[in-house]
């Protein structure tokens, strides 16, 4: 199965806010490419936010606004498969459009945290979280200020 997998970073508890994108797209259970940028949120950075991700204003001040990547992301995403855990993401990408006064995307979402729910009994009602599940399915990633899949285990 071929898809794309999202991860989306906010600056504070505003969805709009993002900060980062991050893309892997996977062929065959095998990662064929990987795209991430940083992006400037015109918004303020809530240290809370930060602590979690490791990215400041500092580091998003020259970068491009969510309106200047749009067409990338657009293009990247749209009409594919794209998985994310949680709504998070989803809803972040689609605040972020409404902000911006653009299109909303139109990828096909598939949220892994519905999958593994339905699929594992264990992890029906509690334990869905991503650390648990990556655990699980003996997904390894390298931490270098950003989580990249190194392995593919079940």
């Amino acid at each position: 199965m071929d898809f794309l997998a999202i991860d989306v970073e906010t600056a504070n508890a505003d969805y709009s806010s993002i900060c980062q994108i991050g893309i892997a797209e996977f062929r065959n259970g095998h990662i064929i490419d990987k795209w991430s940028t940083l992006i400037n949120p015109e918004a303020y950075f809530d240290q809370f936010n930060s602590s979690i991700h490791g990215i400041e204003e500092e580091d998003v001040v020259d970068a491009l606004t969510f309106d200047q990547i749009y067409n990338e992301l657009s293009e990247r995403i749209t009409g594919k498969i794209v998985v994310h855990h949680m709504p998070f993401d989803r809803i972040a990408i689609s605040r972020a459009c409404v902000e911006y006064n653009l299109d909303l995307l139109q990828p096909r979402w598939l949220d892994s945290a519905k999958i593994v729910r339905r699929t594992w009994e264990q992890f029906a009602y509690k334990g869905y979280g991503l650390a648990k599940i990556t655990k699980f399915l003996e997904i390894e990633f390298a931490v270098s200020g950003k989580l990249q899949c190194t392995k593919i285990g079940k």
